[in-house]
C-alpha cells in the first residue's frame, strides 16, 4: 500500500514537470512576421485606366502673371477748375447749385466789392490825368513852335505825360488783377462810371461738383467758391506695390473692373507711372484716362486694375494634371514599373489653361498630364479595398 502510494506520487510529479516544460516552450516561440502594408500614395492602374492617361515631362514656358490692384476713380485734374473771388467783397447773388451743368462763361455768383470800386476810381483818376497831360503837351508843342516857351518847358510837360501814362497803365493792370477784362476796362474809361460789383464766371464747361458760398457771405481771393469738373473723361488710379512696379510701363494695356457696374470691363492704357515710391505705403502710383460719355463712372467709385506683368520663364503644368483633394493640390508622378505616386504641390492660379509650379516638382519629372481624375478615382477605390 505504501509502495503504491509512492509510485502514484512519482507519476504525478513527472506529469506536473511535463506540463511546466510545455508551457515554457510555447512562450519562447518567435512571433510570425507582420505583413507589410501597401503604400497609400502609390497606385498601379489597370490597362483600362492606363489607356485614359497621358504622361509627359515637366517643362518651363513663358508666363505672364496678372496683378489685380485696387484703385479708384478720380476727376481728370486737367479738366477741373477752382473758382474764387477776384477781390474781397460780399456775395449778393448765387446762381449755380451743386450738380448743375454749366458752360464756359456762365455767371455763377455776383459779388459787391469796395476794393474793386476803389480800383476803378483810381483808374478813372489816372485816365483823366493822362488825358489832361496829353492836351497840355499838345499845347506846349504849339507854343514852342511859336517860340513862346522854351524847349526845357516842352520837355518837362512831355515828362509829366510819360508819368501820367505809366500811372494809367498801373491802374489798368490793377483792375485786370481784380478780374476786369479789357472790354470792361474800356467801358469804365469811356463812361466814367464806377461799377463796384463783379461776376464769378465759369472758365470751363462741366458740372458744379462743389459749392462753398452763400448769399451774404464775405469772400476773399484766397477762398474757393466753386469747383467745376468736366467729367466726360475720368482718371482711374491705383497704388502698385513697389516689388511689382518694375513690370509697369506707360502705354501698357490694363483692364478695369468697376464693382458698382458688374459685368462692365474697360480696356485702357497706362498713361502715367510715378517716378518715385511713396515712402509711407511703399507703392508706386499709376494712372489711366478713360472716356465717360454716359457719366456712369463717378469720382470716388472703387475700381480694380488688372495688369499683366512681363513674361517670365517658369515651370508649368496643365490645369487638368492637377487634382484637388481636402483643400490641397496634387499631381501624379511616374514612379516606374507601371506605378504613379500622388504628390502634393503648390501652384499659382490657372492662366490660359496652365498653372505655375511654386514647389513640389522639378524640371524633367514625368507626371500625368491627362487623365489624372481617372487615376485619382482608381487610387480611392484601392483605399476602400477595391
Amino acid at each position: 500500500m505504501t509502495l503504491a502510494r509512492t509510485f502514484s506520487s512519482i507519476v504525478a510529479a513527472v506529469s506536473v514537470m511535463a506540463v511546466a516544460a510545455g508551457c515554457t516552450k510555447n512562450e519562447t516561440v518567435p512571433p510570425a512576421p507582420a505583413v507589410k502594408a501597401a503604400d497609400p500614395t502609390l497606385v498601379k492602374p489597370n490597362e483600362t485606366v492606363l489607356s485614359q492617361i497621358t504622361v509627359a515631362a515637366v517643362s518651363s514656358a513663358p508666363v505672364r502673371h496678372s496683378l489685380r490692384i485696387p484703385g479708384s476713380i478720380e476727376m481728370n485734374e486737367s479738366r477741373v477748375a477752382q473758382l474764387g473771388a477776384n477781390a474781397t467783397g460780399r456775395v449778393i447773388d448765387v446762381r449755380a447749385l451743386r450738380g448743375q451743368v454749366v458752360r464756359a462763361g456762365d455767371i455763377l455768383a455776383e459779388v459787391h466789392s469796395n476794393e474793386l470800386g476803389s480800383a476803378q476810381f483810381s483808374l478813372l483818376k489816372a485816365k483823366a490825368e493822362s488825358d489832361f497831360m496829353q492836351r497840355a503837351v499838345a499845347r506846349a508843342r504849339q507854343l514852342y513852335d511859336a517860340d513862346v516857351i522854351s524847349l526845357a518847358e516842352l520837355q518837362r510837360r512831355e515828362n509829366d505825360l510819360r508819368i501820367a501814362m505809366a500811372q494809367l497803365r498801373a491802374a489798368e493792370s490793377q483792375v485786370r488783377v481784380l478780374g476786369m477784362s479789357r472790354a470792361e476796362i474800356l467801358k469804365v474809361e469811356d463812361s466814367g462810371e464806377v461799377h463796384p460789383s463783379f461776376f464769378v464766371k465759369s472758365t470751363i464747361s462741366g458740372v458744379v461738383v462743389e459749392r462753398s458760398v452763400a448769399r451774404g457771405q464775405v469772400v476773399q481771393p484766397s477762398d474757393n467758391l466753386f469747383t467745376i469738373a468736366d467729367l466726360s473723361t475720368v482718371w482711374v488710379v491705383a497704388d502698385v506695390p513697389e516689388q511689382d512696379s518694375s513690370s509697369m510701363d506707360e502705354g501698357q494695356e490694363v483692364v478695369i473692373e468697376i464693382p458698382a457696374l458688374p459685368g462692365r470691363k474697360i480696356t485702357a492704357k497706362l498713361d502715367y507711372v510715378a517716378d518715385t515710391v511713396d515712402p509711407e505705403t511703399r507703392t508706386v502710383r499709376v494712372r489711366t484716362e478713360v472716356p465717360n460719355p454716359d457719366g456712369h463712372l463717378k469720382p470716388e467709385m472703387l475700381a480694380t486694375l488688372v495688369i499683366e506683368g512681363r513674361a517670365m520663364d517658369a515651370l508649368v503644368v496643365p490645369g487638368e494634371a492637377v487634382v484637388h483633394d481636402a483643400g490641397n493640390d496634387y499631381v501624379f508622378v511616374d514612379a516606374g514599373n507601371g506605378g504613379f505616386r500622388i504628390t502634393p504641390v503648390e501652384l499659382s492660379d490657372e492662366i490660359a489653361g496652365m498653372r505655375t509650379i511654386k514647389s513640389g516638382l522639378t524640371a524633367g519629372e514625368r507626371i500625368v498630364t491627362r487623365g489624372a481624375f481617372h487615376l485619382n478615382g482608381e487610387r480611392k477605390k484601392e483605399e476602400l479595398g477595391g
